[in-house]
């Protein structure tokens, strides 16, 4: 990992950070403020960069490539919670503030690379800076009703339901998402999921062309 002040591709990764949706609002000053105690660092497909029980936390800012949120139980079944990808970030900043372990992991489902600092120094920083902790904070919330939302969804919706929602929601992270990870998060097997790909993919030209006829028509 390299401190981003002396990192080589400093002013690329400065114009990423600019985008994320949690610092997309800070000032100049703030960012100069913050940038001394943010990591970077690259990751492969498969690396943990968070596990399941962990007290020693970190706040993440996705610069490039796919993370996903997992929690597992004493079996080893795993739930795949969510996925966040560029100008997205990832966070156990709950847990950390409640002082309890992670309460699931963080792995990289893709090759890429985050921004990342302590959660203390994170925490540091928001204390400073009520009004960004709050944008902050609300953001979590935000991810949390998210989580809670995708959980009633698997209960409520039949497989074609979730996999429909998922597309309609996160349309480009339905193309990136490798199968076996996406049928995961959805709670399908790989089998059903690749099944009701293809079918979605058959039946796309024939209601094109039912569109374009009932165009036609007025």
């Amino acid at each position: 990992m390299t401190l981003l002040i002396s990192h080589p591709q400093r002013d690329l990764i400065r114009l990423q950070l600019a985008r994320n949706i949690v610092l997309r609002t800070l000032k100049p000053r703030l960012f100069t403020e913050l940038e001394k105690y943010l990591e970077i660092a690259d990751f492969k497909k498969g690396d943990v960069l968070l596990s399941q029980g962990d007290h020693d936390m970190a706040q993440f800012f996705v610069l490039d490539g796919v993370l996903k949120r997992v929690v597992s139980n004493q079996e080893g079944k795993e739930m795949i919670l969510r996925f966040s990808k560029e100008d997205d970030m990832d966070t156990s900043y709950a847990a950390w503030r409640l002082r309890m372990p992670a309460p699931y992991a963080i792995r990289a489902v893709t090759k890429g690379r985050v921004a990342k600092l302590s959660m203390e120094a994170w925490g540091e920083f928001l204390e400073r800076h009520p009004v960004i902790k709050g944008d902050f904070e609300y953001e979590v919330m935000h991810l949390m009703s998210e989580v809670m939302s995708h959980t009633i969804t698997l209960h409520l919706l039949d497989a074609a339901g979730r996999i429909e929602r998922f597309q309609r929601k996160y349309p480009d992270m339905y193309e990136r998402v490798p199968m076996k990870e996406l049928a995961s998060h959805l709670n399908l097997s790989p089998e059903t999921m690749s099944r009701m790909k293809q079918k979605k993919k058959a039946l796309a030209p024939v209601v094109k062309l039912n569109e374009v006829g009932y165009g036609s028509f007025g």
